[in-house]
């Protein structure tokens, strides 16, 4: 109504906004008292707020009001008397309209023309004091520039050199910018989340987590390890013709090469009498920083997974806090903040653009699928064909483990080197056959239970695969540490396990690109040239993610048979990364229901951490803690256990220089204490756990915080009701 209009014109926040006046007589008392104090604040001290209070400012309160111009000319002079920097800042901050600050620019500059005009006759003496009178205004023009928004996403400026802290944060700013914009897919993980959304960028950016994961691991064990032990290399074995088919299956000229455990020696590598014959005296003195690379090899090993542990425990605790964030309050955000003005390129343009109205259909969805109820009998239907599809999936789950079982019980080597190499093969083939056909015929499953969310369709169709691969994976541990792998040409079992992980790495990289040739392309054309539809297939991310999961398992499994398997890990990482989003943006349509993917990748990063990579940690432990190593090869032959070789070497170590016998005390009371492991690891677990209670705080607060301002909304319509009544009371 007119009297409920009257009201809101009224108040003071409303005030500010309409009258134009106001604002610039407030802002000529804030240049005013800015430009009398003796020392001027920072810039960061200044006040920010875009409706700002009217109260105790003299001009407006002053019964003789002066006109808009005269307030306009006042306050220009009163800019004037600023520094550019801050003058700049002042007009940023204003809540006026583009109009209004183009015209107070407009009287700036004229009346800073004839200042300029008079200091031309003015010129530094010097030629020193002449470059840094113009590098002084040009790292100001280019700090002012950016703070007007001249370095958007899509403006690219020169950056120079700079004498201001403001001229050298603008450059800052830019060369971080530089770097992000170097990273390997930056422009394409823009595309992506723009087209697909953030559920298939989830993906993505699970896949460079990896990345980095194997990259630290790769640079502790090639600089500690393999480059050293190239340097001093081991003792030559006759050297095999290369094929070809050593890319399959690891073995040939492979098997003595640094790629396995095998070819590593287990002597100290700069000591000059290694070679000598036993019982002879060596002449040469012993180095003075011997390099023990059995040693080395158990602490590279053991420090890749230390560091591996933290990054994926930070990583965790990020994604949680990160998932908290996400609101009910999403939706006002993206319709009133999510343009970004600084955007000027055409294509940015048309990114954004696409990247914003794919985050409001998922806002969309999920509150429309909140918003749907079912019945009772609907409910009791929908959950007997979700009891039969499970039973259903774990009856296919066990199928698929006995007949690995079986195949690993009758499975003998050929009389030829051919018919080896092929017998080699077959485990791996047949595995990664399994684990790339039960995801269709889970997703079978999926169809006939026609689940409402998404998210809940992609977290069951994650957990049947995880189960799948979860079992045989342990079927296999259990049949390695059991030294019943096949071997081809070499009896140290270390080196058999090595290339058997390696094959099964290399052939689920194959059955990934078949399951793209197949899954994608073919069966796009199909859609398109045979059907005759406009519909495209749909990027199954559950199977994708549980993909990387499965063969970073694998990798992890490998690192102490193997060192430079992240290494092929990398390889493989960075070709999926290109390839999966050249299939993607050709083959694969959007997903029919947006979701948000928020709190899936912190599923994601937890399943690598507690499934992926604490059963790997396991069972190296048990292989390090328990298990015989070889007696012929390898740099721990002759040792009961690996771990035996850190005690040789503390022993050693107390003998050779008794003033570091507290060394000894700390290895013996503190890392072979049992009792102490299990306190970290209750400790871990409790932080783990206390993190966990936080973040479910956080939430509930969050939901309290909401219901709060609800109510406050109601309260403010209940109050305007009565103030409205009250009007038109005083009115009659």
């Amino acid at each position: 109504s007119s009297a409920s209009l009257q009201i809101l014109a009224s108040m003071p926040s409303r005030t500010i906004g309409r009258s134009l006046g106001a604002i610039i007589s407030q802002y000529c008392n804030r240049t005013a008292r800015l430009r009398r104090q003796s020392s001027r604040p920072p810039l960061q001290q200044l006040c920010r707020a875009a409706r700002p209070s009217l109260r105790h400012y003299d001009l407006e309160t002053d019964p003789s009001r002066a006109t808009l111009q005269e307030k306009r000319h006042l306050l220009v002079k009163e800019l004037l008397s600023l520094s550019p920097s801050q003058c700049s800042h002042m007009l940023l901050t204003m809540p006026l309209g583009l109009a209004e600050k183009r015209i107070l620019r407009q009287q700036l500059s004229g009346q800073r023309g004839p200042v300029r005009q008079r200091a031309r006759g003015w010129a530094p003496s010097s030629p020193c004091a002449r470059s840094r009178v113009c590098v002084g205004l040009v790292s100001q023009r280019h700090g002012s520039a950016q703070r007007l928004g001249g370095l958007g996403a899509g403006s690219s400026p020169t950056a120079l050199p700079c004498s201001s802290p403001q001229g050298c944060r603008g450059l800052w700013y830019r060369l971080l910018s530089l770097l992000r914009a170097a990273q390997p897919g930056h422009y394409a993980l823009k595309q992506i989340g723009g087209r697909f959304g953030s559920s298939v960028l989830s993906y993505f950016l699970f896949l460079k987590t990896l990345l980095m994961l194997n990259f630290f691991s790769f640079f502790i064990l090639l600089a500690f390890v393999v480059v050293l032990q190239a340097v001093y290399p081991a003792a030559s074995v006759s050297p095999q013709p290369f094929t070809g088919l050593e890319l399959l299956t690891g073995a040939g000229c492979f098997t003595h090469s640094l790629l396995y455990y095998g070819y590593y020696s287990n002597t100290t590598l700069n000591d000059p009498c290694t070679s000598s014959p036993e019982g002879s005296v060596c002449p040469l003195p012993a180095p003075l920083l011997p390099y023990n690379l059995p040693l080395a090899y158990l602490f590279s090993v053991g420090v890749s997974f230390l560091v591996t542990c933290i990054l994926l425990v930070y990583s965790v605790s990020r994604s949680f806090r990160e998932s908290v964030k996400s609101s009910t309050g999403d939706l006002a955000i993206k319709v009133f903040c999510a343009w970004d003005f600084k955007v000027i390129q055409r294509r940015s343009v048309k990114l954004q653009c696409e990247n914003i109205c794919t985050q409001l259909k998922e806002l969309l969805a999920e509150r429309r699928s909140r918003s749907r109820s079912q019945s009772r009998c609907q409910r009791l239907g929908h959950g007997l064909v979700v009891l039969l599809a499970w039973l259903l999936a774990l009856g296919w789950v066990s199928g698929c483990v006995l007949a690995v079982h079986y195949l690993l019980e009758h499975m003998h080597t050929g009389s030829g080197r051919w018919q080896q190499e092929a017998i080699l093969l077959v485990l791996p083939l047949v595995v990664s056959f399994l684990n790339a056909l039960m995801p269709h015929l889970f997703n079978l499953l999926a169809m006939w239970e026609k689940q409402d969310s998404p998210v809940t369709q992609v977290s069951v169709a994650i957990f049947r695969n995880l189960i799948l691969k979860t079992v045989i994976l342990s079927l296999l541990c259990y049949h390695w540490l059991s030294r019943s792998v096949i071997c081809s040409t070499e009896e140290c079992w270390e080196t058999c396990v090595g290339q058997e992980l390696y094959r099964f790495t290399v052939m689920d990289f194959i059955f990934t690109l078949l399951d793209m040739l197949f899954g994608e392309l073919i069966w796009r054309l199909i859609l398109e040239k045979r059907l005759k539809t406009k519909q495209r297939p749909e990027f199954d991310i559950a199977r994708n993610v549980l993909e990387l999961i499965y063969g970073q398992t694998l990798i992890w499994l490998g690192v102490l048979f193997a060192p430079l398997l992240p290494a092929v890990q990398m390889l493989k990482l960075l070709l999926l990364f290109y390839i999966k989003k050249t299939s993607l943006l050709r083959n694969c349509q959007s997903p029919s229901k947006p979701w948000q993917a928020s709190r899936m990748s912190t599923v994601f990063i937890t399943l690598l951490c507690f499934p992926s990579f604490l059963g790997a940690a396991a069972f190296l432990s048990y292989t390090i803690w328990s298990m015989q190593p070889s007696e012929t090869c390898g740099p721990f032959r002759g040792l009961e256990t690996i771990y035996e070789s850190g005690k040789r070497w503390v022993l050693v170590l107390e003998k050779s220089n008794p003033n570091i016998t507290w060394f000894a005390w700390v290895y013996q009371h503190l890392l072979e204490n049992t009792c102490l492991l299990f306190f970290l690891s209750v400790a871990l677990i409790a932080v783990i756990y206390f993190n966990i209670q936080v973040v479910r705080g956080r939430q509930r607060v969050i939901c309290l915080l909401q219901e709060q301002i609800a109510n406050e909304g109601e309260d403010k319509l209940f109050l305007m009701q009565k103030l409205r009544s009250v009007y038109e009371q005083r009115g009659r």
